[in-house]
This record gives C-alpha cells, sequence and structure tokens, in this order.
C-alpha cells in the first residue's frame, strides 16, 4: 500500500475493489475498525454502500498485504497489534534503515533530497493543523523517499512493506499524549527536525551521522509505542 490517499484527474473514477480497499485500509491505520475486529463483509456492504464484489476484491488484497487476516470460525479479521509483532517490526525497520544509511551516501540524491524537503514541509503542515492522518502518511513518504535514495528496489520494497505494518503504530504515536513531560505539539517538532537532521547529513554524505540520527528517531517511536502498550 504506497499510500490511503489516491486522487483521480480528468474525473475519472477509481474502480469500486480499489475504493473499497482503500476506505477499509484507512478505517485500519487510524484504529476505527480494531484490531482482532472480524471484519464482516455484508456489515462492510452496508458500511460502504457498495455490492459484495468489490468488497471481497478489497479483503482479498488486505489480506494479501497483510492488513487482514483469515481465521478459522472467524473469518476476516483485523490483525491484532502484539507485542510480538511491534518488536519485530521495530527490529526490522532498524535493519533495514541502517542498511540503507551504508548505501544512500554513494548514491546521487540531489533531486530525492528536494523531494523529502517538500514531504517534510507538508508533515509540518499537517502536524500544525493537527491532521494525523496525514502526518502519518507524509512521515511514510519521508522515509520511502529516504529509500529511494539507495536506488536498490529490494530495499525499498521491504522499507514500504515493514513501515505500512508499522502505520497504526505509527497512528497511535501522532494521536496520543503518551509523555506526560512532553507534549504532542513538542513531539511533531521533533520528529520534523530530526529528518531535516537526516537531509542534512544525507547531502554531507556522513554515514555515522546519518546512522545515529536514524537510531535516535526509530528509538523515540518505539519507546512511545512501548509506553502507550504498558498504560
Amino acid at each position: 500500500m504506497m499510500g490511503l490517499i489516491k486522487k483521480k484527474t480528468n474525473n475519472q473514477k477509481q474502480p469500486l475493489g480499489v475504493m473499497a480497499y482503500e476506505h477499509i485500509c484507512r478505517k485500519i491505520v487510524t484504529l476505527e475498525y480494531t484490531p482482532g475486529q472480524v471484519l464482516d463483509e455484508k456489515e462492510l456492504m452496508a458500511d460502504l454502500h457498495m455490492g459484495r464484489t468489490p468488497v471481497r476484491e478489497a479483503l482479498l488484497r488486505l489480506a494479501g498485504e497483510g492488513w487482514a487476516e483469515s481465521q478459522p470460525n472467524r473469518g476476516t479479521i483485523v490483525p491484532p497489534i502484539t507485542l510480538q509483532d511491534t518488536k519485530a517490526i521495530f527490529e526490522a525497520m532498524r535493519v533495514l534503515e541502517v542498511g540503507i544509511a551504508k548505501l544512500v551516501v554513494t548514491q546521487n540524491t540531489s533531486s530525492m533530497l528536494s523531494r523529502m524537503a517538500e514531504v517534510n514541509t507538508k508533515l509540518k503542515a499537517a502536524s500544525d493543523s493537527g491532521d494525523i492522518l496525514g502526518i502519518v502518511e507524509t512521515n511514510h513518504d519521508f522515509h520511502l523517499c529516504f529509500a529511494r535514495c539507495s536506488q536498490n528496489t529490494y530495499l525499498i520494497r521491504a522499507l514500504n512493506e515493514v513501515r505500512n505494518q508499522a502505520k497504526r503504530l505509527s497512528y497511535l504515536s501522532y494521536a496520543n499524549e503518551i509523555e506526560p513531560e512532553r507534549s504532542l505539539q513538542a513531539h511533531y517538532a521533533s520528529v520534523v527536525t530530526e529528518h531535516d537532521k537526516i537531509m542534512r547529513y544525507l547531502k554531507e554524505r556522513n554515514e555515522a551521522k546519518i546512522t545515529e540520527t536514524i537510531i535516535q528517531h526509530i528509538n523515540t517511536f518505539q519507546k512511545r509505542i512501548m509506553r502507550y502498550m504498558a498504560s
């Protein structure tokens, strides 16, 4: 899933299956469809005002991408958020982004740096307006741009998958006052600042500083989620 909200131009309409997929994805990421909730076909048809075929198409795609699970005697459910899976996501994220840092300093990243700056500006605008889903999506886009700097298709694909699975965790982190000692706005500002540092060190081709900032960035995210799950 490259992004939850996609627009068509020239008055073109998306296929119903795609619309259903994006609608369900959005509600999974924003936790409107809660972890472990059964995704009942009839309820989804009523919610989406669509027939059975596009809903089934969406559920099949969601299952293929890890956004839904089929369980005996229960049907299709929203995957639970478990401590084991959460730790695995952060381990994978850390390994991938540190590995990507080794490659990006060897590449010409000037055009992607411009794109990263644009995305970070959008992230700041989303945080200023309190658009939580917008923060989640632009943060994802920033890290995907960072992966693209490596020019390694496999790493880009792998990080996209891991970061997609982290979107519910991102929403939890950006939507909740988790740290009494630091406000959400202060947290948003620190994310933007750390992104700025990544771009600066990328421009300087400073692998050590990129790695240090990436690890700090991921560790902060993980600590917030662990704290939330323990509360």
